[in-house]
């Protein structure tokens, strides 16, 4: 159930090999940063999103699932999390966790499928 986590939505609008670095990522309720680094790997797709001073200035890893639309022409993703739940994230050490497999499943899980209220599905 979590490795879809890991894939973009055929419905996010993602095409293979666009170069998302620098797009603005939007929660659904406000900004949470620019991306700084991104993976389109089949089933280990991800986003390396730099919060900025929101968190202060920590980075986080939004696997491609969380995505649910993406604009070129504004530059712009957006992932299907509120801030609070992307602040809560399980922490994210770039030189550390990266090829993690162990921190890979920690996030799959707590960014598995949400609920019809936001909530993880039990």
């Amino acid at each position: 159930m979590t490795e879809h986590v890991w894939s973009y939505k055929s419905t996010s609008g993602h095409l293979a090999g666009t170069d998302l670095t620098g797009y603005k990522v939007e929660a659904v309720d406000g900004s949470i940063g620019k991306v700084d680094k991104h993976s389109d790997e089949v089933g280990d797709a991800y986003l390396v999103v730099d919060t900025g001073v929101w968190i202060f200035g920590k980075e986080v890893l939004l696997p491609a699932g969380t995505v649910i639309s993406i604009d070129p022409e504004q530059r712009t993703i957006h992932v299907e999390r509120t801030k609070e739940q992307i602040k809560d994230s399980p922490e994210f050490h770039r030189d550390t966790h990266l090829g993690d497999p162990g921190y890979r499943e920690q996030l799959a899980l707590y960014y598995g499928p949400v609920g019809p209220f936001g909530g993880p599905l039990a």
